[in-house]
C-alpha cells in the first residue's frame, strides 16, 4: 500500500468515527480539515525523502560515472606508457564502475517516476483539502437551513391550526368582555360617585350653549334676510311676556327644522 493509500484509508476512517458521533457539525467539518491538513504534512515529509533518495540515487551514479571516466584516463595513461598488466587493471575497474552506473541508472528513474507520482499526489491532497474549505461554509448554511426547516415543522405539528383559531377567539371574546366591564364601571362611577350638583351644572351650561348657538343663528339669518328682522323695540314691550316667548320658540323650531336633513 502506497503513503497516499494509507493516508486516504487514515483519513477516511476518521471521517466516519467523527460522523457516527458528531453532535456539531461545525466542529466536525473544522476537526476534518485539521486532520487532512496533519495527513498533508506527514506527506509532505515522506515525499521529501522520497525525492531525498532521488536525489542521492542521481548523485551515486554521476559518482559511478566519474569513477569510470577516471579509470578510463587511467587505462589510456597505462597504454601510453606502455604498462598493459596496469591498462588491463583500469580497464577491469572501469568496467565495474560502469556497469554500477548503469544500475543506478536505472534504479534512479524508475524512483524519479514515482517520486513524480507522488508530488502529483500531493498536489491533489492539497487541492483536495482547499475544495474542502471552500464547502464547508457551504455545508454548514445547508445545515442550518435544514435545522430551521426542522424546527418549523416541528413547531406546526405540536400546534394545529383549529387549536390556534380557537385560541384567537378566545383571547378576543376576553378582551371584549373586559371591555365592556370598563365600559360599565365607568358608567356606574359617574351616576353614583362624584358632586351630582357639578354635573347638574355642566349639562345645564351644555343646554346653555346650544340655545346661544342657535339664537346666534337665528341673528346671521335675519341679517341675511332669510328670516324677518327683529320687531321695534316698543312693540317688544308691547308684546313682551308669552307672546313674545312663543315667537322665539317658533323661531328656534324653524332653525331646528331646518337643520335636520330633509
Amino acid at each position: 500500500m502506497g503513503i497516499f493509500d494509507r493516508l486516504a484509508t487514515l483519513i477516511k476512517s476518521n471521517i466516519n468515527d467523527l460522523i457516527s458521533s458528531a453532535e456539531n457539525p461545525e466542529k466536525m467539518l473544522n476537526q476534518i480539515i485539521v486532520d487532512m491538513r496533519d495527513q498533508l504534512v506527514k506527506a509532505k515529509q515522506q515525499v521529501a525523502a522520497a525525492i531525498a533518495d532521488e536525489k542521492r540515487l542521481r548523485d551515486q551514479a554521476d559518482e559511478e560515472k566519474k569513477q569510470a571516466a577516471d579509470w578510463m584516463a587511467k587505462a589510456e595513461l597505462a597504454v601510453r606508457q606502455e604498462k598493459d598488466d596496469l591498462a588491463r587493471s583500469a580497464l577491469v575497474r572501469y568496467q565495474e564502475h560502469t556497469a554500477h552506473a548503469e544500475q543506478l541508472e536505472v534504479t534512479w528513474q524508475a524512483h524519479q517516476a514515482e517520486t513524480e507520482k507522488l508530488k502529483a499526489s500531493l498536489r491533489d491532497l492539497s487541492d483536495k483539502i482547499e475544495e474542502a474549505k471552500r464547502k464547508k461554509n457551504l455545508l454548514l448554511a445547508r445545515q442550518r437551513r435544514a435545522q430551521a426547516q426542522k424546527r418549523i415543522a416541528e413547531t406546526m405539528s405540536s400546534m394545529s391550526e383549529k387549536s390556534a383559531f380557537e385560541a384567537f377567539a378566545r383571547m378576543e371574546e376576553k378582551i371584549a368582555t373586559n371591555e365592556r366591564m370598563i365600559k360599565a364601571s365607568t358608567e356606574i362611577d359617574e351616576e353614583f360617585s362624584g358632586d351630582r350638583l357639578a354635573r347638574d351644572f355642566k349639562a345645564l351650561e351644555r343646554a346653555h350653549g346650544a340655545a346661544s348657538a342657535d339664537a346666534q343663528l337665528i341673528a346671521l339669518k335675519q341679517k341675511m334676510g332669510i328670516l324677518p328682522a327683529p320687531a321695534a323695540p316698543e312693540a317688544r314691550q308691547l308684546g313682551a311676556g308669552a307672546a313674545s316667548a312663543e315667537e322665539i320658540h317658533a323661531e328656534v323650531e324653524e332653525v331646528h327644522d331646518e337643520k335636520r336633513p330633509g
